[in-house]
């Protein structure tokens, strides 16, 4: 009876002994060692590679926002404000007392069959939208100019950038509601195109967010606010 009593003790011992060991081991040094070392070679991206502003954090490069005017009384969706740079469409943006362009509410995909009417019928809504809203006397926008990513949202619905195609289609109703020299504008765009990871992986894009802190500064510079 001792003896086996003995034995227990000396298991239940030798069991905590291990349960403190690697709560130690893989709670407290391995998190520690993994942030240390994050934040040592690549802090950006371990903090969540946030976008600054004058001074203050306005975002991240990896999750988009919205640039939608004041919602109206009456309004279940706000009209976007078309001195920016406009996004792809989102299921997962919305608003927040801190930032009312930036918040994470859900996620989804357009995520619909070729043929299915419910998508046909976004799609050709959001193709009229982007006509009317990017012709300008001059510089009429047709259908066949609006490229894919400007009527759908992505596999996330919380994509930060948008094609290159897309960027070129905003920039003569960006540089006409702000007054600027067209010519300087896309050539914003220009300077804001990422090309292929490594040269072959993936798609050109800009990032909407990082175009749109560019061009507040070009606004700024110019005096035309």
């Amino acid at each position: 009876m001792n003896n086996s009593v003995g034995n227990s003790a000396r298991l239940l011992w030798a069991g905590l002994r291990a349960l403190l060991v690697l709560t130690l081991v893989c709670g407290v040094i391995y998190p520690l060692a993994v942030t240390g070392v994050a934040q040592g070679l690549m802090p950006g991206r371990a903090n969540g590679s946030e976008v600054t502003a004058n001074g203050r954090v306005v975002g991240s490069e990896l999750i988009g926002q919205r640039y939608d005017l004041p919602l109206k009384k009456g309004q279940e969706t706000a009209a976007p404000d078309l001195k920016w740079f406009q996004p792809r469409p989102s299921n997962g943006l919305g608003t927040n007392s801190v930032n009312t362009q930036y918040s994470l509410i859900l996620s989804g995909a357009t995520n619909r069959s070729g043929d299915n009417k419910e998508l046909i019928g976004w799609v050709t809504a959001a193709k009229a939208a982007v006509v009317k809203d990017n012709s300008v006397p001059g510089h009429p926008v047709s259908p066949s100019q609006v490229p894919a990513d400007a009527v759908t949202s992505s596999a996330s619905g919380l994509d930060p950038d948008i094609s290159p195609a897309y960027a070129d289609l905003q920039v003569n109703r960006v540089a006409a509601r702000n007054h600027l020299d067209t010519a300087r504008v896309r050539e914003l765009v220009d300077q804001h195109t990422d090309g292929r990871i490594l040269g072959f992986v993936g798609e050109p894009r800009v990032n909407v967010l990082q175009l749109n802190i560019a061009l507040r500064e070009l606004v700024n510079d110019t005096g035309t606010r």
